[in-house]
């Protein structure tokens, strides 16, 4: 009985390495890329858990997972076709999507041409709804996971369409203010005149 045990808990094992040596190789390629074209610097947290990869103790990683997650991280490798909803325990929202969108077997084979990730990805994706698809985010190196991680131009544009109202309530109210200060100026250099003159003329009296 203890041999058994002991022989699928090899099993496992061996198993859980090979998973490992999988994801990293195909963490590699695609980050190697992005980073290669953005020029930005990219690490696993762009589609993992944990920012240092599936390999590890730490949390997100596979040496971390309970047998519930272990059963999920298992499910998600027979994900082959797209349209296959899938919790991988080791990815984020953003690689599980990968999976959803393409499939565990497309996205293998990307693994050969890691740039043509960013055109298979549906330009509709905005995960972080900071209004950059997430294939651009790829491509760019920013992160899909976070609004405040984007091109600036891009960022300050969907900023600017997204609160639009409020900044020209805030000119109107700036334009208003300075209107009102002006003439309570004129108005207050009208009385100090008045003032003087008043005052001239008691001394002349």
């Amino acid at each position: 009985m203890k041999i058994g045990v002991a022989l699928r808990s090899c099993v496992v094992v061996s198993a859980l390495f090979a998973v490992m040596q999988g994801e990293v190789s195909a963490r590699s390629e695609f980050q190697v890329f992005s980073q290669a074209n953005s020029g930005r610097g990219v690490d696993c947290a762009m589609c993992h858990a944990h920012p240092n990869g599936p390999e590890g103790l730490k949390p997100g990683q596979i040496g971390s997972l309970n047998a519930q997650e272990l059963k999920l991280l298992g499910l998600a490798r027979t994900a082959f076709e797209p349209g296959s909803s899938v919790e991988n325990p080791i990815l984020n929202d953003f690689g599980n999507r990968i999976v959803f969108e393409l499939g565990k077997r497309t996205f293998l084979e990307l693994r050969a041409q890691p740039e043509l990730l960013g055109s298979l990805l549906s330009a509709d994706s905005d995960l972080d709804h900071d209004g950059i698809p997430d294939a651009t985010e790829f491509l760019q190196g920013t992160h899909p996971l976070s609004s405040q991680h984007g091109a600036p131009g891009a960022l300050f544009l969907h900023n600017l369409g997204e609160q639009w109202f409020p900044i020209v309530m805030l000119a109107v109210a700036t334009a208003l203010g300075l209107y009102g200060l002006r003439h309570l100026l004129i108005w207050f250099s009208i009385l100090t005149d008045q003032w003087s003159a008043e005052s001239s003329s008691s001394e002349g009296d």
